[in-house]
């Protein structure tokens, strides 16, 4: 996966809470096979009506275009376990989703928390003082710096700059460009050598 070190990019908001998986990618796209093709498929049953786009729709907007990242409200992402909801946000062109802890609401569902450092995709959680200043600019641009931990909003009256956690595993997954596969790919030799030393545990060929 590309990896995340700094990216700045634009931002849309969706003033929304607890945006559930299923909001994210219907439940009947899961039926596909490859892990290709999911991005058109954001959103689907919320963005349009009768077959038709919805004008106001944050992703039907016209200053939706570009856009890399995602601003929402608190929870975003529950509901079901479903790394399809990762998949469509990071195929659509977004890098990163930015949502609040609102008193004990964290900004994101852990399932979906989880599958997104997996995918390369950032979720960054902030206070809900900082997204209400993104979405009173409506959009704009951002900088996110992994390495810092930090997100900073280039807003009309200056600069808005704020930190947010990251687990330390997670992280380095994400500045490396590597999910656990190919975590696990860098001691091809060390497996090697261990299997080779152990037999018995190392399944014979058909």
């Amino acid at each position: 996966m590309e990896p995340f070190v700094r990216h700045t990019g634009k931002f849309i908001t969706f003033d929304r809470a607890n945006v559930d998986t299923d909001a994210i990618i219907p439940a009947r796209f899961l039926k596909k096979i490859e892990r290709v093709g999911f991005g058109e498929l954001l959103f689907m049953d919320i963005k349009q009506k009768d077959g038709q786009p919805i004008p106001d729709f944050p992703l039907n907007r016209a200053d939706a275009e570009g856009a890399t990242v995602l601003v929402a409200r608190q929870n975003f992402g529950c509901g079901s376990s479903r790394e399809h909801a990762v998949w469509a946000i990071s195929q659509w062109g977004f890098r990163a989703v930015i949502a609040p802890q609102v008193g004990a609401t964290p900004g994101f569902a852990d399932i979906f928390r989880n599958n997104s450092y997996k995918n390369g995709l950032l979720p960054v959680e902030v206070s809900e003082a900082f997204v209400d200043r993104l979405f009173e600019a409506g959009t704009g641009q951002v900088t996110i710096d992994l390495q810092e931990r930090t997100v900073t909003a280039h807003l009309p009256g200056g600069d808005l700059t704020e930190s947010f956690p990251v687990p330390e595993g997670s992280r380095e997954m994400l500045l490396e460009g590597l999910d656990e596969v190919g975590i696990s790919l860098q001691y091809a030799s060390a497996i090697d050598a261990y299997e080779a030393k152990h037999p018995e545990v190392t399944p014979a060929a058909a």
